[in-house]
């Protein structure tokens, strides 16, 4: 959260007079110095300028670039080195925000500073004019600290500001010039236009570039936060939250009756959660949001997950299986029945998984029903059932009525109890193919879950025909990615659990950070598999009800590949990091350790 700033500590009125002053006596003095000197400008120039700026006000620098006198190029550069300002790319810097909060978002857009890091009670602060030098003094004493300027672009300094500090309310109604350009359409629940105009136009295209910038983004997810003091906004990219631009707190309400208004919901209902969808057409692409409003003491906090047909629709190829896991896993889905089941926490892309494979089967020849909740994307050829509790249409109820249809796939969102669990691996025994979700760690351990679940140990042992575990991982980015040699604590570990053979052939690698991963290092995602595929030897310690510990054993010494060894795998091809394999597979350490 963002610290409160008295404002009676900065005293605008005095840096603007002192600004003002400082460039009255200094000015003319500093471009005679610098730009005449150095033969950039001459002084008929210079004395051109002069008359103009008597008659505009504007800056005298901006009046000689104006001119054509001089480039901003070279003008930027000149002032810079009579002031001895380092020049620094400034995409490069993610400051935190403790040290961002240090200069208030008045200040910083005034004079158009950003402050990047504090050491032994200096703080770096970019600036993007390099006049604005002589504003610093009196900062210094407001702050409390040594400044140590360094120059910036001022094309970057904006789109910094913004990040770091929000979107003021100034240029709240000019932020999205490049949405009509864009071809950016939005619709509500029912498909129907949603007109963008009235005195409310600022607020309606806040929200439109809200979701514009999150699809350029390659976000998953915005987040719209009211907190005590501010508005917060979050895209989920990559599995990870970035904070990004906000409008003021005071246009809160306003901003959240939009984006209720366009899912669909009822504005004037702030009490109860609510669930809405919207439409978004960009670029000739469409996307459906998916939105959940829930009330708290601040306003109500919304997400709007954001799902994108073409992410839901890769081929098997495409998903990250290693060539021998891939070779089995084509196999088992073309299988005529039983009941193959994908495992992981939310958000590990089991969706993403079962789309692929309902894809890859969805031919004239098939008959293909899914039971969802809710229907994530409608995929053409195949009936699709949206679950409704409402009217008591439940996975299990709907299960039953599948059944009449004579389907040869049935796709059940998820097994969340025993009635589903039961129906299903009835319906795997009669001679279809049944593919669910399940939310367990591994894959051996979904055996033993549904058996606790209350289906006979031999109706499991009997009807499961794979387990597919997954999670996902961040790939390098490939715009920045370099050799990189781990420690040495890694390269043991990597050792220890897949033996030395390996680190022969590997080449590691990771993203240095850049403008297109956001200095992430990291662009995009790809899973980590885990695939159990039964045999008599398993489904005999299934019928015994042998703990899943022993089942993973014996599935690991017929040949599956732990979550963890899939990902030592990448890391060692260079396609992700130790770190990312590592946070995403702390299970399977446990379970090595014992």
């Amino acid at each position: 959260m963002f610290d409160i700033f008295p404002v009676r500590l900065f005293d605008f009125e005095q840096l603007e007079k002192q600004k003002v002053n400082d460039m009255g006596k200094r000015e003319q003095q500093i471009f005679r110095d610098t730009l005449i000197n150095m033969g950039l400008v001459n002084e008929e120039q210079l004395e051109i300028a002069l008359k103009e700026q008597q008659n505009t006000g504007d800056r005298l620098g901006d009046i000689l670039v104006r001119l054509e006198f001089i480039s901003r190029e070279a003008l930027t550069k000149a002032l810079a080195s009579h002031f001895g300002l380092i020049p620094i790319n400034l995409k490069e810097y993610n400051p935190p925000k403790k040290v961002v909060n240090l200069v208030p978002a008045a200040v910083a857009r005034r004079y158009k500073l950003l402050p990047l890091k504090l050491e032994n009670e200096i703080l770096t602060i970019a600036l993007a004019d390099p006049l604005d030098f002589l504003s610093l003094d009196n900062l210094e004493k407001t702050i409390g600290y040594k400044i140590n300027p360094v120059l910036a672009k001022e094309q970057d300094m904006e789109s910094k500001l913004t990040q770091h500090y929000g979107v003021s309310e100034e240029t709240l109604s000019t932020l999205v010039t490049e949405i009509s350009e864009s071809n950016l359409s939005i619709a509500g629940l029912e498909g129907e236009s949603i007109e963008e105009t009235g005195e409310d136009a600022p607020i309606i295209k806040f929200v439109s570039m809200l979701i514009l910038e999150a699809f350029k983004a390659r976000a998953s997810d915005i987040h719209v936060e009211p907190l005590i003091n501010r508005l917060r906004m979050r895209y989920r990219i990559d599995g990870i939250l970035h904070e990004i631009q906000a409008p003021p707190k005071k246009i809160q309400p306003s901003v959240l009756s939009r984006i209720k208004l366009l899912a669909g919901m009822k504005i004037e209902e702030k009490r109860l959660p609510q669930d809405g969808r919207i439409l978004v057409t960009i670029m000739g692409k469409t996307l459906d949001l998916r939105v959940s409003a829930l009330p708290s003491i601040h306003g109500e906090s919304i997400v709007m997950r954001i799902l994108d047909k073409s992410s839901l629709l890769l081929g098997l190829g495409e998903l990250g299986f290693i060539e021998e896991d891939q070779k089995k896993w084509s196999e088992v889905i073309k299988t005529t029945n039983g009941i193959i089941l994908v495992t992981g926490p939310t958000g590990s892309g089991k969706t993403t998984s079962l789309y692929a494979v309902l894809n890859e089967l969805n031919t004239p020849d098939k008959k293909i029903i899914t039971v969802e909740d809710p229907v994530e994307y409608q995929l053409s050829g195949i009936n699709q059932v949206p679950v409704n509790p409402q009217i008591d249409l439940t996975f299990a109820n709907a299960l039953r009525s599948i059944l009449r249809q004579a389907p040869d796939v049935i796709l059940v969102g998820e097994i969340r109890d025993t009635e589903t669990a039961e129906i299903a691996v009835r319906a795997a025994l009669t001679g279809h193919l049944v593919f669910s979700t399940l939310h367990t760690n591994d894959s051996a351990s979904a055996l033993t879950r549904l058996i606790d679940m209350g289906v006979k140990p031999f109706l499991v042992s009997s009807s499961v025909q794979a387990i597919l575990a997954q999670r996902l991982v961040r790939t390098i980015c490939k715009k920045c990615i370099e050799n990189y040699q781990p420690p040495v604590e890694i390269l043991k570990m990597i050792e220890q659990e897949m033996g030395a053979e390996i680190l022969k052939t590997a080449t590691f690698k990771k993203g240095r950070g850049c403008e297109q991963c956001n200095n992430s290092g990291y662009k995009g995602r790809l899973g980590i598999y885990e695939l159990l595929v039964m045999s008599e030897k398993i489904r005999d310690l299934v019928l015994e009800q042998i703990v899943s510990r022993k089942i993973r054993d014996l599935a690991r010494q017929e040949g599956m590949k732990l979550l963890r060894e899939d990902g030592w795998i990448k890391v060692c091809r260079g396609i992700t990091t130790a770190e990312e394999v590592i946070s995403n597979t702390q299970s399977d350490v446990v379970d090595v350790e014992e």
